[in-house]
This record gives structure tokens, sequence and C-alpha cells, in this order.
């Protein structure tokens, strides 16, 4: 009798864990169950998750996407891929499906894609401006010059040092309007083109002690690196607008519909344009872009 009781403890001791055991099992599914359920809806996991953004480099340079991108996604579910290039690649890989939304700045060019259907739902977001900046010896003395074509012509005209992208990109069509309101195509041992971004074209110019058209985030991102200064900036010409536009689903079926816009609604909504507007104020003391949803562009000066 006495062993009969031995193997009955036993076996109830090992039946009492079991049962411990699964009642922590239980609790912790009902934990996760529960969390799960308290979960914001639109942090669901949507079925399409994955958005595929073709951006100006300016807006990585900058920092701006690195800050966005993650608040993005965890509000939405969504998985938001960068493909940071010039804007005018930007552009082609719209024109040719193969981006979901696109985040440019070449106003133009971007109704060229509006106008044949190839990109559709286009929102204003923010605006910066461009600069030229210099080494801070001038050899051209272009510094506080009327104009950005005149500071451009004497640069031209001493032969100095000028550094350009030279890839298709928002800033390089902006660069091209300038020279040819100077009357002059720019050519020669003096003129250097990099085929780059912005972060790496303004790097060259610090480097070959040129100058160079450039967006003010990317160089004050990038100032503390860098051996050159302000010499132009202020003037209306050098406005440098923003906007996000969906690739068409209709041309293209395969374009994530839904987390285009969800991207689009994100960046013109109050919590996308304050992060916008605060984005670059704790360390530079003065915002990197300047947050636009809703205004039209004639405010802006933009015809």
């Amino acid at each position: 009798m006495v062993r009969d009781r031995k193997i009955t403890t036993k076996h109830t001791s090992i039946f009492f864990n079991i049962f411990v055991i699964l009642i922590v099992l239980a609790i912790g599914i009902s934990a996760c169950t529960q969390a799960a359920d308290s979960r914001p809806e639109s942090q669901a996991s949507p079925e399409n998750s994955e958005i595929i953004l073709a951006t100006t480099t300016s807006t990585q340079d900058s920092g701006l996407l690195d800050m966005m991108v993650p608040v993005f996604e965890e509000d939405s579910g969504y998985i938001v891929k960068v493909i940071a290039v010039g804007t005018g690649q930007a552009l082609k890989m719209g024109e040719e499906g193969n981006a979901d939304s696109l985040l440019v700045h070449a106003p133009s060019s971007e109704m060229v894609l509006v106008d044949s259907g190839d990109a559709v739902d286009r929102r204003l977001i923010m605006h910066n401006d461009f600069i030229i900046v210099g080494p801070p010896a001038d050899p051209a003395g272009i510094a506080g010059l009327a104009s950005p074509e005149d500071a451009l012509a004497q640069v031209a005209a001493n032969k100095a040092t000028f550094v350009s992208r030279g890839d298709d990109s928002g800033t390089h069509k902006k660069e091209r309007k300038i020279w040819e309101a100077a009357g002059i195509e720019p050519a020669g041992d003096w003129f250097l083109e990099t085929g780059q971004g912005m972060g790496a074209s303004i790097r060259v110019a610090s480097e070959k002690a040129g100058y160079i058209l450039t967006d003010r985030a990317t160089y004050l991102a990038q100032r503390e690196n860098l051996d050159l200064d302000i010499m132009i900036e202020g003037d209306p010409s050098l406005l440098n607008v923003y906007h996000v536009m969906m690739v068409s689903p209709e041309k293209w079926p395969k374009v994530n519909e839904t987390g285009a816009i969800a991207w689009a609604e994100f960046l013109t909504s109050s919590k996308g344009q304050d992060l916008i507007g605060e984005f670059g104020k704790d360390k530079f003391g003065q915002p990197l872009f300047f947050p636009d949803a809703g205004k039209s562009e004639a405010e802006l000066g933009l015809q």
C-alpha cells in the first residue's frame, strides 16, 4: 500500500506540472491575442505590403526618408523599398511601371507623365530651395551677385571649377535652365560632370574647390564635412518644389495602388506634414523642408 501511494503521488506531481505549464501557455496565447486585437487596424499587415518608392537622392541624402519611412511603416504595416536616383531616372521608372510611387522635384517633367497618363494623383508635398555654393576663397567672385545666371556666367568667364551632377536629376534640370538663361553652353576642363547623386557630387565639389548648385537640405546635412560656403541664395527662380505621384494602376495593373495612396495620404496628413516641418530644426536651427500640403502651386509662385 505504501508503494502504491508513492506511485500515485509521483503521478499527481507530473500531472500538476503539466497542468501549470498548460495554464502558462494559455495565458501567454491569450495575452498575444489580446495584444493583436488591441492593435490599431491601420497597423495590420496589408495583403500587398511592399511599396516601391522611386525618389530623388536629395530626400535620401538629407536624411528625411530615414526619419519618415519608419514612422509610416510602423503606422501602416507597409514596407517601403526606397530607390533613390535622379528625378529623371525616377520618372523613367514610373513611365515603365517599375515603381508604385514617385517623390520628385521637377514640376515640368512631372507634368509630362501626368499628361501622358503614366502618373496620377499628383500632390504638392513640400519645398526648400536651391543654392549655389563654392570654396570660401570664391575665386570667381560670385558671392552676392544679383542672380544665379550672373553667377554662373562669371564662373564660366573665369573658367573656375564647376561641378555638375550631369544625371538628368531635378537639380541637373534646374542647373541646365540657369545655364540656358545665361546664354552659355558649359564645356571645358573647368566643367566637371559626376553622373552621381547630390551627396556624392557636393563632396566632389568640396574636394575640387569648385562651385555647385545644390538643394539646401543636402548642403546643410553634409556641411560639417564640406569646405564650401553659400554664394547665391534667395532668388525666386531657385525654389525647389516636391510632389508625390502614383504610377498609373490603369496602365500598370501590378502597381500597389492601395499602398501608394496610403503613402501619399501619410505625406499630406497633419502628422506627415508636422514631421517634415520639424525635420532639421534640432540640428540646424531651421527646417530642411517646408510643408505645403493643401496649398496651391500659385501660392508658391509656380505657373
